[in-house]
């Protein structure tokens, strides 16, 4: 009995002191983690704030050309011009008197022809540069050939190559073919068959179609299907995203396209695109009211792009981020 250890007895003013050195060290600690929760929170505030003021300044940055466009649509020569009494020199934000720009607009600017022109050049291009697409990026994404890497790697490196370097070579192609003789059909296909072969858009749905499992292709294989079978019945609806990207942002760029039908058309006002029309139907230099009647017709003109765009904006969305996926 006197060999077993006695167990310590603790002192209470010990006891009691540590107690409260234990209180006071746990409330350091929860006064520092308040702190810094607190700093933590005022942080996350300060950057949303800073975030979306940089947001709304980039929005109104890039509206700001539309609404003025709008706005001027409904000036008259002289406001444009800045002589409107009580504001000489100053442009007005908002119009203070409405000039409907838009009621003779038909007579300087032949909106149907030029759109009928954009839509059958446009639509055509479209559908070839889709075809060429998938071809192409199927082969490159699917099939295994000799060089196929180096192939893809010189196809890339084109793009490196500005277009308006290739202009003089297309002119001089679609000339000796006898498309320059100033005829519409002549003038339709020296407009679409160029450019219905897109590196870019090949690149784009060579990704997605990467992203398909191979172990599809080869069950079709098991069932005896062909490459031409499985690319239509099975990657091509896989891919619909991309493609529907592909079809819009080609459509746009028809739309928009200005240079090369310029070369083309020679000045033939019933061959012009949107475009041509917009820059060549009027006489604006001193002419401040033609300015009036250039902005309704672009907002008519640019109109159709933007409620396409946001009609299909989650297609391109989504496919332009389903394309950046797999390398």
């Amino acid at each position: 009995m006197e060999n077993i250890e006695k167990s310590p007895v603790l002192n209470p003013v010990t006891l009691s002191g540590s107690t409260g050195g234990l209180k006071l060290v746990i409330k350091n600690q929860n006064q520092s983690v308040e702190t810094k929760r607190k700093i933590t929170k005022v942080t996350h505030i300060i950057s949303l704030v800073l975030v979306y003021a940089f947001l709304v300044f980039a929005a109104v940055l890039f509206i700001f050309p539309f609404y003025w466009m709008l706005i001027t649509s409904f000036k008259g020569g002289d406001e444009i011009k800045g002589f409107v009494e009580g504001y000489e020199g100053v442009q007005t934000f908002w119009p203070m008197t409405f000039v409907n720009n838009y009621a003779d607009l038909s007579s300087v600017f032949n909106f149907g022809t030029y759109v009928g022109n954009t839509l059958v050049v446009g639509i055509f291009s479209t559908i070839g540069t889709l075809i060429t697409t998938i071809f192409a990026a199927f082969a490159f994404a699917r099939l295994e050939f000799k060089g196929k890497n180096l192939m893809f790697t010189i196809l890339l490196g084109t793009m490196m190559i500005p277009g308006e370097m290739m202009v003089v070579t297309n002119y001089t192609s679609v000339s000796n073919l006898g498309w320059t003789d100033g005829s519409r059909m002549g003038a339709y296909l020296a407009m679409i068959i160029p450019f219905m072969v897109s590196v870019f858009y090949i690149y784009l749905l060579r990704q997605n179609f990467l992203q398909i499992p191979n172990e599809l292709y080869l069950a079709s294989k098991v069932d005896g299907k062909s490459d031409w079978q499985y690319l239509w019945k099975v990657m091509v609806p896989l891919a619909m995203p991309s493609l529907i990207t592909i079809f819009i942002l080609k459509l746009m760029g028809s739309w928009n396209s200005y240079i090369w039908p310029n070369l083309i058309t020679s000045g033939d006002r019933s061959l012009w695109l949107v475009s041509n029309g917009l820059r060549d139907s009027f006489s604006t230099g001193t002419n401040f009211d033609a300015y009036g009647q250039q902005m309704a017709a672009t907002v008519l003109v640019t109109l159709p792009l933007l409620l396409l765009f946001i009609c299909f904006k989650k297609y391109i969305m989504r496919g332009v981020s389903r394309a950046g996926i797999k390398g």
